[in-house]
C-alpha cells in the first residue's frame, strides 16, 4: 500500500459509506455518481482491499471497510475539529463590524437573533480606539456615535443618545442634586471630554469645576471604576442600562440629558462580506435600537 492516500478519496469514502449509497454521496458532494465510483476504485486499488459489496440495487460495507469508516470518520472529525480551531468555522461570508467597546457589549446580548435568522453569516466584532482600522483588515459597517447634525447621507441613523450620571451602588445615596456629584471623583472617558460639562450645564451648573481626577479610553473602564466606588462618570444611558442589567454595582442617579449626538450605521462597499449581506445586517441592527 503506497502512503499520502488522497484526501477526497475519503471523503467520498466516508459519505458513501454513510449513505450505503453512491448517487447520495455524489449528491452531497457534488460530485457525479461516476466520479464517485471512481474515487472508490482508485482507494481500494491504493489499500489493495475491498471496502464495499457492490450488488444491483444496494451497497453494503465489507468488515475491512466497516472497520476503516471509524478510523476515517474519526480522522475527519479531527481535521474539522483543528480547523474551525485554528481558523474559525466554515461559513457562507463574515462581516466585519466595527464599533466601541460599549456597543459591542451593549449588543453582545442580542446577537443570537441575528444569528439563528443568518445561520451561514459569521460576525467579527472589532473595536477602534480612535483609529481608521488596520490596514489589509477592511470593515463592512461601523456603528458611529456622531453629531445628529452630521451631513453625510452614507449614514443611516439608529437612535438619539442621552447621558447619564453613574455612581457606585455605595455611594448612590449620597446623590441628591447635581451639585453632590462634585463632592466625588469625576471619571472622564477620552472622546468623550464634553460628557461632564454638557450634563451639569444642562442641569444648572454651567461654571462647575470638572477637572478629572481619572482619565480612561474606553466607557467600559469607566464603569469598572465606578462599580469599584473609584468615583463617577457621565455615560451614555443605553451602556449605563446595559451594565446595570448584567450586574454591574453602579446606579444611575440622575435624570438623562440629549447629548446632541446619535449612532449611526456606516456601510462600506471596500468591506470583504457582500452587500446583500451587510445590508441584512444593517437592517436587522436597525430593530435592536
Amino acid at each position: 500500500m503506497k502512503s499520502n492516500l488522497n484526501l477526497n478519496w475519503l471523503r467520498t469514502f466516508e459519505a458513501a459509506a454513510r449513505h450505503l449509497s453512491f448517487t447520495a454521496a455524489s449528491r452531497e458532494l457534488g460530485l457525479t455518481q461516476t466520479a464517485v465510483s471512481q474515487h472508490m476504485k482508485a482507494l481500494e486499488g491504493q489499500l489493495g482491499q475491498k471496502l464495499f459489496i457492490r450488488k444491483a440495487k444496494s451497497l453494503q460495507l465489507t468488515e475491512i471497510g466497516r472497520a476503516y469508516l471509524i478510523s476515517v470518520r474519526d480522522s475527519l472529525e479531527h481535521i474539522a475539529f483543528s480547523t474551525n480551531g485554528l481558523f474559525g468555522p466554515a461559513l457562507e461570508t463574515t462581516i466585519v463590524v466595527r464599533a466601541s467597546a460599549a456597543m459591542i457589549i451593549w449588543l453582545a446580548p442580542q446577537l443570537a437573533s441575528f444569528q439563528t435568522a443568518h445561520p451561514g453569516i459569521g460576525i467579527k466584532l472589532v473595536t477602534s480606539l480612535w483609529q481608521s482600522g488596520e490596514e489589509g483588515h477592511p470593515v463592512d459597517i461601523d456603528i458611529l456615535l456622531a453629531p445628529q447634525t452630521h451631513s453625510d447621507t452614507r449614514m443611516v441613523k439608529l437612535s438619539d443618545e442621552f447621558i447619564v450620571p453613574v455612581c457606585g451602588a455605595r455611594t448612590a445615596p449620597m446623590i441628591k442634586t447635581p451639585e453632590d456629584l462634585m463632592a466625588h471623583a469625576a471619571i472622564h472617558v477620552l472622546g468623550f471630554d464634553d460628557h461632564w460639562a454638557r450634563y451639569l450645564s444642562a442641569r444648572g451648573l454651567p461654571n462647575a469645576d470638572i477637572s478629572p481626577r481619572l482619565i480612561v479610553d474606553t466607557s467600559v473602564a469607566a464603569c469598572e471604576l465606578v462599580a469599584a466606588e473609584s468615583g463617577c462618570t457621565i455615560m451614555i444611558n443605553r451602556f449605563a442600562q446595559q451594565a446595570i442589567a448584567s450586574g454591574r454595582q453602579i446606579r444611575i442617579v440622575g435624570a438623562p440629558v440629549d447629548t446632541g449626538q446619535a449612532h449611526y450605521i456606516l456601510q462600506h462597499k471596500t468591506g470583504t462580506a457582500g452587500s446583500h449581506v451587510s445590508t441584512a445586517f444593517c437592517e436587522w441592527l436597525q430593530t435592536r435600537f
